[in-house]
């Protein structure tokens, strides 16, 4: 009977560690947190002029946020953690939350994903950074910390750059091509994400296509197709179409959101919100979708700076008011630049699909989804709810071709 009783707490135990184990409540919150800041962020950016493509990691922002909570005081840090409406929250909990949310989303194990992220804070050359935050900035954030000659402004450039090259492997060569405000600190997110589908593309079934940045300009890009099961919504009111298209493992999906012609986004960006994009996912339906994808490399760098600030965080990018005392001892620190910069990669590869439903019922009258033209996107991680990335595609790289009628 002792026997049996082990061996039944034994298999138990054994079935629970197989299973993902469930986040901290803290984690939970700063998931959801950093899912409505996703949306807050994007449509702040998304008001700004001649801004074309946009590519943001809400998880990776809001950890930057928790950095400005750790190395700030009083109000400075308080204004940080409403930004992530964290405010209630201990700050113990807030770190340790956020670095478990981290750590979840981004292990290359379990999400079977490429997801190189960098965090460095450089400072000018009279800092002395205090121990405490650096250990502790390393602990939560794994935040690199450096000094830097900012009046040399080539010289600085240029080791930004290279710094952010070797941290993605050489996928993201350029973060900035100048430093404004040079005499403050400056905090660098550099990623490079390639999407592992779930099931890949044929690497045969890629050609040239055109893309229509607008009715009147078009670019030559590589376009992928494959046709296979897919969730998948038309919204008809709203004239656009919902594809979900799982990750690997199905740990994640990437969405998009396609007007069904040739627009401005602007229209579809306003009905973008986080009730919205749920209530599209919760429409949308397993079914036969033939598509067609840029083949691209998405380098995108954005100084957040401005856009925090008109969130609320007014104090840590404001010279005369910042206290980011925790950073240095001293208030001799305000945040002169925030770059956020992101390599993303759509390629063929992914898990093998099954050729059992080609030939099949399953895959007769496809819906076509054929992304020749801008659209937006939201990569969402499905244990957690948070939102790995949201953007857009708007203008890819490729050659000029013939103006359309």
């Amino acid at each position: 009977m002792w026997l049996t009783n082990a061996v039944a707490l034994l298999l138990l135990g054994l079935s629970v560690s197989g299973e993902d184990a469930k986040l901290s409540s803290h984690a939970t919150t700063m998931a959801d947190n950093s899912a409505n800041l996703a949306f807050n962020l994007y449509h702040n950016m998304a008001k700004e002029k001649d801004l074309e493509n946009i590519l943001i990691s809400p998880v990776v922002v809001a950890s930057s946020l928790g950095m400005v909570a750790l190395g700030g005081r009083s109000s400075t840090a308080s204004q940080a953690k409403s930004v992530l409406s964290a405010s209630q929250l201990k700050d113990e909990h807030l770190h340790s939350g956020l670095a478990e949310l981290m750590t979840e989303v981004s292990d290359p194990a379990k999400r079977n994903v490429t997801w190189k992220i960098s965090n460095r804070l450089y400072g000018p050359s009279s800092v002395t950074f205090a121990d405490d935050y650096v250990k502790s900035s390393k602990k939560h954030y794994n935040l690199d910390h450096s000094k830097i000659n900012f009046r040399d402004k080539r010289s600085a450039v240029n080791a930004i750059n290279e710094w952010a090259s070797k941290s993605t492997g050489g996928k993201l060569p350029e973060v900035t091509k100048d430093v404004q405000n040079t005499d403050g600190a400056m905090l660098i997110n550099a990623m490079f994400f390639k999407p592992h589908w779930n099931e890949k593309f044929h690497h045969q079934m890629v050609d040239n296509r055109g893309f229509l940045v607008t009715r009147s300009f078009t670019v030559s890009v590589p376009m992928m197709h494959r046709t296979g099961l897919y969730d998948f919504y038309e919204d008809t009111e709203n004239k656009l179409f919902v594809l979900g298209m799982p990750l690997a493992h199905k740990k994640s999906s990437m969405i998009l959101i396609m007007p069904y012609h040739v627009e401005p986004l602007e229209r579809v960006e306003k009905l973008l919100t986080r009730k919205q994009l749920d209530a599209w996912v919760g429409k949308m339906e397993e079914k036969a979708v033939a598509i067609s994808l840029p083949k691209v490399n998405m380098e995108v760098s954005h100084n957040l700076q401005k856009h925090l600030g008109e969130l609320g965080l007014t104090e840590a990018v404001d010279k005369s008011k910042a206290d980011l005392s925790n950073i240095s001892g001293k208030k001799d620190l305000y945040l002169s630049n925030v770059f956020h910069a992101s390599s993303l990669e759509w390629d063929t590869e992914g898990n093998p699909f099954d050729p059992s439903v080609f030939g099949s019922e399953k895959l007769r009258n496809p819906k076509l989804f054929y992304a020749d033209h801008p659209f937006v996107f939201v990569v969402k991680d499905n244990k957690t709810n948070s939102i790995l990335f949201i953007g857009r595609l708007v203008r890819p790289k490729g050659d000029k071709m013939r103006d359309e009628l």
